[in-house]
């Protein structure tokens, strides 16, 4: 006969002991007899986290997300200084939250980095604690502050900071491809979802509705793989129908009986109805609304055309990047579509506020060589690589050679970032679900990458010293 000792009480809950490693110092050597602590250090800073950790300017950044640790209540199982290493650990593994944490509990040097200790037996269970860390974090993130204080860390080892180069790329969101039917099928089962669940509660008729016939007819469409342009507007149209009539019934059965949703509820409801309005005029007169909505879970995406061969359109945020000495920095970052072109003098600000030095410089691609730009350019003695325009002067050959290697400077490092960005340090389907969260995931996504090459140079110049 098995007996529930859990249960009676005889076991007790093993409570997790979590230390701080910076709290720890030598004492780790006197506890093991086999582990060396600063052999330990030596190894974790010859790794490329070692370096990332060596890049990055640990207190100013504390200071600027002003994290608050209260004195009251059990202590948080990361410092402010885990939090935001934690971040940058997440972009480094490039892998979930859950086994991100599957790691951490796992290797000692990821531990470290994020300035925790977790004696032999304790591991931390609950993954979610990632995605609440990012939540707080992106309340409080300032991303021009921030980048002026690793700016200010990272240009003793930057060199020829009166040159950059700047140009645009979309990062993209983890969403499915939107269409017109996908996005009112969602929210025609939604508004039905809702309109069951109250008229369950309340113990009242369901209004009569075709719901299960276009239902069927909806998965029917869905699993062709060709679909029809009359097939198409058929289904819209009846969707719309449909869509128009349950949000009538949900708002006579709120009025009459008097029903108090959740605001989330709310904000739902008004956010369908907007895209009832903007499908409505989309089909009807065929007028593309401005602000269109794509998708139900992000409202904050909007359609960005590239106009390239793999993917003409993509959903996610516009960032225009400007790059000093192969370090990145964030000038502009929209959800909305925007042209580049016109950000070229606010890139040369933006340059020049981060290094405290006048541009002579400016490398960017051929969307910015308006008439407007070119006259800034010319006024403010800044060479770009934009392409001639009437008689040829007297210096053309060095104009000339000068144009072609800031060309290579922007066509290889600034465009080989794009791609080791999205690639290395997952950035190429953000699965963030909210507008701040993304931002945030953008932001410590570009700077990794720069802290380690920041690291790099750091060790490099300390190999040269001791030498």
């Amino acid at each position: 006969m098995s007996l529930n000792l859990k249960n009676r009480g005889f076991i007790k809950h093993i409570m997790l002991k979590v230390q701080r490693f910076h709290e720890i110092g030598q004492q780790m050597s006197l506890n093991f007899s086999d582990f060396n602590f600063s052999i330990f250090k030596e190894e974790f800073f010859s790794s490329k986290l070692g370096q990332i950790y060596l890049g990055v300017p640990w207190d100013e950044l504390v200071k600027s997300f002003d994290i608050k640790t209260h004195k009251k209540g059990p202590r948080n199982i990361f410092s402010p200084q885990g939090k935001i290493a934690l971040m940058f650990l997440k972009h480094y593994a490039c892998c979930s939250d859950e086994r991100l944490l599957e790691q951490l509990n796992a290797n000692q040097h990821y531990q470290f980095f994020c300035d925790i200790y977790l004696p032999i037996g304790q591991k931390l269970k609950n993954f979610k604690i990632i995605s609440e860390i990012r939540c707080e974090l992106a309340e409080s993130l300032n991303i021009e502050n921030l980048e002026k204080v690793l700016a200010r860390h990272w240009l003793p080892h930057m060199e020829d900071l009166k040159s950059a180069v700047s140009d645009a790329t979309c990062y993209e969101s983890a969403v499915r491809y939107p269409t017109n039917q996908k996005l009112l099928w969602e929210c025609v089962d939604w508004v039905y979802q809702l309109l069951n669940t109250l008229c369950s509660d309340l113990r009242i008729k369901r209004p009569r509705c075709k719901f299960i016939k276009w239902k069927l007819r909806y998965s029917s469409y869905s699993r062709k793989r060709r679909k029809p342009a009359k097939e198409k507007r058929v289904l819209t149209r009846a969707l719309l129908h449909l869509l128009s009539k349950l949000n009538n019934e949900l708002d006579k059965i709120l009025s009459e009986h008097e029903v108090l949703l959740t605001a989330k509820c709310y904000r739902q409801q008004s956010l369908i109805k907007k895209i009832y309005k903007q499908q409505n005029t989309l089909f009807t007169t065929g007028e593309k609304p401005k602000g269109r909505i794509v998708s139900l879970a992000k409202p904050y995406l909007r359609p960005i055309v590239r106009g390239k061969e793999i993917k003409k359109v993509e959903f996610g945020a516009k960032v225009n990047k400007v790059q000093i000495d192969g370090i990145s920095f964030i000038q502009k970052l929209s959800f909305d579509a925007f042209n580049e072109g016109t950000q070229f003098k606010n890139s040369v600000f933006y340059t020049q506020q981060l290094t405290g030095k006048k541009l002579n410089i400016m490398g960017a691609d051929a969307i910015y060589a308006t008439n407007a730009n070119r006259k800034f350019a010319t006024k403010n003695n800044i060479r770009t690589d934009f392409s001639r325009k009437g008689r040829a002067g007297k210096h053309e050959k060095d104009r000339a050679k000068l144009a072609k290697a800031i060309k290579k400077e922007r066509g290889t490092r600034l465009e080989g970032s794009f791609g080791k960005d999205k690639m290395h340090y997952g950035l190429q389907n953000i699965r963030a679900r909210t507008e701040k969260t993304e931002v945030l995931w953008i932001f410590f996504g570009i700077h990794t990458s720069n802290a380690l090459e920041i690291g790099r140079r750091m060790s490099r110049l300390a190999e040269v010293q001791a030498a």
